[in-house]
């Protein structure tokens, strides 16, 4: 059922917002509140957004073999295939950004989503003004991160070309998600020094720290469980109170 919170914030003055001209992205909304989903769509039309909306988690993962989009919209609370399900099925085929739906106050499905590939997330009832702001941020990282060099970046044995947004260490593909990619090369382009997490958090995913977020920290974690995979675990460094750096020392000892 669709919260009077969130329905109260799509009012008229909102919805005659238009976005600067842009070429028009395309966004894919999993969530069976079907009220939801034609509010949703309306205001992001206005926004600049096309939609196609699918109320079913099974479905939509059918759907998704066969079309792209450039960021899709999922809500985790589903009926039948849970949205964490659709999401851990979705990473094994598809790089596109996934900006999750929580129920507010589920921090675990928060930390578990982003564990599981998630780039971004935002409680419901959420104000569809923030939504297109998040979804902007998002498409922002990752079109002007390929768009800004086609030469790669090279640290040590870690590879990032911005060209396909791939990523390796000592030849192996890392397979990161949108939002690992972005924080990695955030911090590649900044090896050797230590980057905060508020820069961290504008610079990679597109939006200030906020308070008690943990985006980052997941993120970094999951970059480096598969750094470790490939004998590269050390590569990134904690500095307590300080924030994250990626160190080229450990490269320099590698065989």
């Amino acid at each position: 059922m669709t919260s009077p919170d969130l329905l109260s914030k799509l009012t008229a003055p909102q919805l005659m917002a238009h976005s600067e001209p842009m070429t028009i992205p395309r966004v894919l909304i999993i969530d069976d509140d079907q009220e939801l989903c034609a509010l949703l769509a309306e205001f992001l039309k206005l926004e600049g957004f096309t939609t196609h909306a699918i109320f079913d988690g099974a479905e939509a993962l059918h759907h998704c073999r066969s079309h792209n989009y450039n960021a899709i919209i999922l809500d985790i609370m589903l009926p039948g295939m849970q949205g964490l399900e659709v999401l851990r099925k979705l990473r094994e085929f598809s790089h596109t950004p996934i900006l999750m739906l929580t129920a507010r106050g589920e921090d675990t499905d928060r930390i578990v989503g982003l564990e599981m590939g998630a780039d971004d997330y935002l409680p419901k009832p959420c104000n569809p003004r923030e939504l297109a702001a998040r979804l902007r941020a998002i498409l922002r990282r990752f079109e002007g991160q390929s768009a800004s060099s086609n030469a790669p970046v090279v640290v040590g044995q870690t590879r990032l070309s911005s060209a396909d947004r791939s990523a390796s260490y000592k030849g192996a593909d890392l397979n990161l998600t949108s939002a690992e990619f972005n924080v990695l090369h955030t911090l590649l382009l900044q090896a050797g020094q230590v980057v905060d997490k508020d820069s961290l958090s504008e610079r990679a995913l597109g939006r200030p720290l906020q308070a008690y977020d943990r985006s980052i920290d997941v993120h970094i974690s999951k970059i480096r469980k598969k750094l470790a995979l490939q004998g590269g675990e050390h590569l990134i460094v904690s500095v307590r109170g300080a924030g994250y750096q990626f160190t080229t020392s450990p490269d320099a000892s590698d065989p």
